[in-house]
Parts: structure tokens; sequence; C-alpha cells
């Protein structure tokens, strides 16, 4: 492929630009005319005009011309990249049930639609993340997160007409993408973060911490880190950190392990029935699909707080909490008895412990 250099002088200074003339073509006409008499102008035109071709749109305008399930794997390409950090060959062939010659061939096109993107890793013989990545795809944050927890909606997004009219309640709020990205980077290759985090006793602060897991606790998502500000297990907030910086050279300790975390580890058994001073019981039992009047659940001891406040379980010793939103009971109190976050569970409290 052919190439010029246009030399841009400004204070003295020589700049290069090399603009291949295939992505030439592909400008509007007045473009070119314009880039003609850049050699004229100070650098901080040409910049911008360097910055026109790199963000231009024209991706998109090649992504139109490419078959739909091309556009798929490159979206999956896409995601994978910025939110896991590198992709491979045989993740194509895997997900897609491509020929490996075809995933060599995606992933030519997807360095050559967005230069910077990836670099091939010969050591670990993987494309790993680009220092000037820059996401070919615009994905909802939503689109991001199922992906992430439930391994679906990694293709191209779309608006798709829906099969029946429908509404459902959306988030208040939503991770930024960027940050989720270095987060769940650092998750899936088990290296410290450095963040700056916000919290409200705290205010700001810089910390080191070793994140695992995601966790939504149905209202926002926090990210389950080792502290090493505090030395222990808590969860993180992903709206209140930022400036997340992955600390690839850095090794974990064992203590830092997710299998160190006794809340994250144990397992607790809740039995949940229609609440006593309700009416109707017979009704919250099809509502939750009850069998002999008991929904038994079993949930990590560092999730139980957040669920049994999202469902609103009344979790008393006597049952004594009052108002329509309590359609639950939790039947033995004392399940969760040691879990960190019971503070969180509607009527469970310290002195309810204490008392029993």
């Amino acid at each position: 492929m052919s190439a010029f250099t246009l030399v841009l002088q400004s204070a003295g200074n020589a700049r290069h630009v090399v603009i291949t003339m295939q992505r030439i073509q592909e400008l509007k006409t007045f473009h070119c005319h314009i880039l003609e008499q850049l050699i004229y102008f100070p650098q901080q035109l040409a910049q911008a005009f360097v910055n026109l071709i790199e963000h231009s749109g024209m991706p998109k305008d090649q992504l139109a011309e490419l078959t739909q399930p091309q556009r798929d794997r490159l979206a999956f390409i896409d995601l994978r990249v910025r939110f896991v950090g590198e992709i491979r060959r045989q993740d194509l062939v895997a997900r897609f049930g491509i020929q490996s010659a075809a995933a060599t061939r995606d992933l030519a096109l997807y360095k050559e639609l967005s230069p910077g993107n990836i670099d091939y890793d010969p050591k670990g013989k993987a494309y790993v993340l680009g220092p000037d990545f820059r996401p070919v795809f615009d994905l909802p944050p939503e689109r991001v997160l199922s992906w992430l927890t439930q391994g679906f909606g990694d293709g191209e997004p779309m608006r798709l007409k829906a099969w029946v009219a429908s509404e459902s309640p959306s988030r208040l709020t939503h991770p930024d993408l960027d940050v989720l990205a270095s987060v769940t980077r650092a998750i899936h290759q088990g290296c410290p973060l450095r963040v700056e985090y916000y919290s409200i006793s705290s205010g700001c602060t810089e910390r080191e911490v070793v994140p695992f897991a995601l966790i939504d606790n149905g209202l926002r998502w926090h990210v389950r880190a080792f502290d090493r500000k505090s030395q222990e297990f808590r969860d993180f907030v992903i709206t209140r950190i930022k400036n997340p910086v992955v600390l690839k050279r850095q090794p974990v300790a064992a203590h830092e392990m997710s299998d160190q975390d006794i809340q994250w580890t144990r397992i607790v058994e809740l039995e949940l029935v229609p609440h006593p001073d309700q009416p109707r019981p017979e009704i919250t039992e099809m509502d939750y699909g009850m069998r002999d009047g008991v929904l038994r659940i079993k949930l990590r001891a560092a999730t139980a707080g957040y669920i049994l406040r999202k469902w609103s379980v009344d979790c008393s010793p006597d049952h004594c909490l009052r108002g329509p939103e309590y359609r639950l009971w939790l039947k033995d109190h004392l399940a969760i008895y040691g879990v960190k976050n019971a503070v969180l569970a509607p009527g469970y409290s310290a002195t309810t412990k204490a008392n029993s």
C-alpha cells in the first residue's frame, strides 16, 4: 500500500504524519482540499486535521460493508480485549464455530479498522490491549454487564424490535465503562489494582486492592476485593472508583486470594416464609414459588444482606416490621449470625443477636 509523508512546520520543529492513500480516498473532497493547505498552517491546525482523520467515523462506514456475522465477531473482539485484556484465535473459534484461518482474518481486519487497539504478544501467543485503545462499538453498560456476568450479549449492539410490548425499570446509576474495564481486566489477569476511592466516611483515598468478583446488589455494582490499606476483604462501589491502574507486575500474596475470604466462601442457607402478619399467605406462596410454604435459598454470606434488603425480608426474630413491602419473613434469624453485612437486612441488629 502506497503512502506519503507530510512535513508540518511549527516553531521550527518538524512533524511527520503518515497517511495512507486508501484512507485519503475515503475522505470527502473538501477534506482533501484542506489537507493540501496544511503545510502552510500552524501545528495546532495540522493536529486538528489529523484528529479529524483518526476519528471521522470511517471504521463505521467500513463496518457497514461487512456481513452481520463479521460485525458480531468484531464486536466480540472489541468487547473481550477491552474488558478481559486479551484475545486468542481459539476464543473466536470456540465462540462462533469458525475455522482458525477465518479467526486470523477477523483479527487482522479488526487491527486494520482500529490501529493501536491490539498488539500481538508472541510470548503469550495472544492479542493484548494496545496502549491507544479506542472502542469500535458503543456498548451500553447493561449489555456489557450481561456479557461479563452471564455470558451473552457479545455481538454487535443493535436496537432490535421487541417481540412483545414491555417495560422494565432502569437503574439510576451505571458504572463508567472505562473504570469497569480496568476492574475486570485486573480480575481476569489476577492483578492488583491501584485506585482513587471515594467513601462517605473517608473522602478520597488512594488504595491498592486485589479484586476477584463483581457483585450486583440490586441497586448498584460493587467489586469484591482484598483491601491492602485495611488488610481485609471489602466491597467497593464501582461508581466511586477513579483513575484505576492495573498493576501487572505486582505479585498477589496467598492471604489476598479469594479462597481466604471467609464471607465469600461461606454459604448460608435461608428459609423464607410468608410474613405472619400479612393477609393471604397463600398468594405470597404463589408469588415466590414456595413449596410447603417455604422458600429455601443458598447465598454467599458476602451477598446475603444485599439480597434480604432488596426483597424487604423481615429479619426480626418476632416479625415486628410493619408495612405492605414486608411480604417475607426470615424463619430463623440466627441463620445470618456472623454475616458482616447482615446489618443491611431489615429488622436485624446486634441487639437481636445478643438477646437470642
